[in-house]
């Protein structure tokens, strides 16, 4: 193959995110045609998602549903019921979501528009028992403006009660996010998948099918590379890589994105290539030069960079050692190609960070790659994306952000670090300001103490309008365990230093860590009612901790008290590892009251009121001052 003859397809398999594009493809395809390769993309995610949300797509649901052997649940019966209000509705509801008829909202908002199925009755759970107006359930989210989000809330609600209808009816994995993610997360054994995809096709499948050969006639590719960022995609990417080879098995196929790179380390399974010819680990730029030129005969295959493939029926790891691409050189990502008008601005759960993921289209942009910090005892510091820290000059980001801004229209960003550094962010902020480029931002940081008052201010002045990170688990004796490198008044000062120059703080919380006892857990969320009682954060959400076995947790449990479960035997996936803490604490109910008291939280419900009342169990008093926070704030 020459280098004339190399085509290149990225594609985004569903599902990801409906409301922007998600950067790998943006980034290789800007990289690759930075090389001379004739590279192009697509989004698959977006696009089944549009043919299904659609009237002839509803049409295809309707008549699945007439064609079942046995008969409807009440959910999918009620929905046929109503099929001529829900076909007519569904295109001008796509309009609105996607920004194309703004003024539909107030027919959306007035609750006689759109057909409203069982999703709607979440609404209730916001009526104030002691309302005297007439009980508006949103009245306290949106107030008596905010028509806008009023009317995508509503709509986000419509599109879930017809994906409900989907699984019930057509395919029970199917989600609009982690779709049929259980075949594939932590998945020891290829089986469940390898059946999956030998099942008959149902009507998302032969959808993808469909889409994916009208996306190889569009291009004619002679290489095509799918990212599977997540376990969710899994399924899908396969379903994909079948449709390319059934129809033309000359076209390589590559499987790489970050679900690989955690999960598929220890690859083993030759199944998986009958699917794909090369799966690549980590970065992707140098495996894929490395591939490239060995398609083209310019380089052996015993020279590929971090790819597997099958030889002679078994798995083989390739690892010719060469440098990885500086950040700096790998080029400013493109979404040519991509339909950026047709993404979905959708406002799912009513958290004032989580609505950023979902509503909106940002442009996803890396500020360096890796952590700077990685010590994290929970996080994956020796694998790639964590351990090895490169960042770009502020130069390189602000041409990289005006480049993109020029071609999108778009001038919000997504930086998508694990950590972005402070000292980079304040480069950055002053190269915004210099060259007056005016954009809004949001990413992930440490609550280090690097964060002053007057670096909050400069990087709101520089469009930070929302930042997010870890105080995990609220605890000095468990942040110090962890190696989190911060304490719970360090990150008071820090998240207050955000708050008060106007930038939104979300706070990442974590339970169930290694020999977190009940008193732990009580004394976190006594912490973090003070956060929130001191304007300190503004949201928040609790994650039920997950060890990994490429995290120090996993790979040193005993210097955390706890002894690892032995994994399954498998040649295919491996993340996730079960693990015995001798505390025996019941996190799971504990789980419960946590996400209660931080839901009412966020409202500003229940900040004076002792944290025992949002467990359903006794629980024990907590140890920490009422006014430790306050005091922390005084001190700084």
């Amino acid at each position: 193959m020459s280098a004339a003859e190399l085509r290149v397809l990225s594609l985004i398999p569903p599902m990801t995110q409906l409301n922007t594009p998600y950067p790998s493809t943006a980034y290789l395809t800007g990289f690759l045609r930075g090389r001379g390769v004739a590279a192009v993309q697509e989004d698959l995610a977006l696009a089944l998602a549009l043919e299904l949300l659609s009237p002839a797509g509803l049409d295809l649901l309707r008549d699945a549903i007439d064609a079942l052997h046995d008969a409807p649940n009440g959910r999918v019966a009620a929905w046929r019921a109503q099929f001529d209000a829900y076909r007519s509705t569904i295109a001008p509801a796509i309009a609105f979501l996607q920004g194309r008829d703004s003024t539909l909202a107030h027919r959306i908002a007035s609750r006689a528009f759109l057909p409203e199925g069982p999703r709607f009755t979440t609404l209730d759970v916001y009526v104030d028992p002691d309302d005297q107006t007439g009980g508006d359930p949103l009245a306290w989210a949106f107030g008596a403006l905010g028509v806008q989000d009023r009317a995508r809330h509503l709509a986000t609600l419509y599109l879930n009660d017809i994906a409900d209808v989907l699984r019930d009816a057509v395919d029970p994995r199917f989600e609009f996010v982690r779709y049929a993610e259980r075949l594939a997360m932590s998945q020891p054994t290829f089986e469940p998948l390898a059946t999956a995809l030998a099942a008959p096709p149902n009507l998302v499948d032969t959808l993808l099918q469909r889409l994916t050969h009208d996306a190889l006639a569009r291009h004619q590719p002679t290489v095509v590379l799918l990212s599977v960022p997540f376990p969710g995609a899994v399924y899908a990417a396969f379903r994909i890589a079948q449709a390319i080879k059934a129809q033309d098995p000359a076209i390589v196929t590559v499987l790489g994105g970050g679900y690989v790179n955690t999960e598929l380390r220890e690859l083993a399974e030759p199944r998986v290539f009958d699917h794909f010819d090369f799966v690549t680990l980590d970065a992707g730029e140098r495996p894929l030069l490395a591939l490239l030129e060995h398609l083209q005969g310019r380089r052996s295959a015993s020279r590929l960079v971090r790819t597997y493939r099958r030889h002679e029926g078994a798995v083989q790891y390739l690892n010719f050692v060469e440098p990885d691409l500086p950040f700096d050189d790998v080029g400013t990502p493109t979404w040519d190609g991509l339909p950026l008008d047709r993404y979905l601005s959708l406002l799912d759960m009513l958290n004032p960070m989580h609505r950023l993921w979902s509503d909106g289209r940002w442009n996803k942009l890396t500020v360096a790659h890796g952590c700077y910090w990685k010590k994290c005892s929970f996080c994956d510091v020796g694998l790639d994306y964590i351990g090895r820290y490169d960042a770009a000059t502020a130069q390189t980001l602000a041409d990289r952000i005006e480049a993109i801004v020029a071609e999108t229209g778009q001038t919000g960003f997504h930086f998508v670090d694990e950590a972005a550094p402070p000292k980079s962010l304040k480069a950055l902020a002053a190269e915004l300001q210099q060259r007056q480029l005016a954009i809004s931002w949001w990413g992930n940081i440490r609550f280090e103490k690097s964060f002053t008052p007057d670096l909050c201010r400069q990087l709101a002045d520089s469009g930070c309008i929302a930042i997010s990170g870890g105080l995990e688990v609220a605890s000095d004796r468990l942040l110090t365990l962890m190696k989190k490198g911060v304490s719970v008044d360090q990150v008071a000062r820090v998240t207050k230093g955000f708050a008060d120059a106007g930038i939104l703080v979300h706070a990442y919380l974590m339970y169930g860590f290694p020999t977190q006892t009940a008193q732990d857990t009580v004394d976190a969320l006594e912490y973090v009612r003070q956060l929130f009682a001191e304007g300190c954060i503004q949201s928040g959400f609790w994650h039920r901790f997950a060890c990994t076995v490429h995290s120090p947790v996993g790979q040193h449990p005993e210097d955390y008290g706890v002894t690892l479960q032995p994994l399954p035997p498998g040649t295919f996936a491996k993340n996730d590892v079960g693990f015995t803490d001798p505390t025996g604490t019941d996190h799971d109910r504990l789980g419960v009251g946590l996400k209660k008291a931080l839901y009412n939280y966020m409202h500003g419900i229940g900040l004076e009121e002792d944290v025992r009342q949002w467990f359903d169990h006794p629980v024990p008093k907590a140890r920490v001052a009422k006014n430790r926070i306050a005091k922390a704030l005084a001190a700084g």
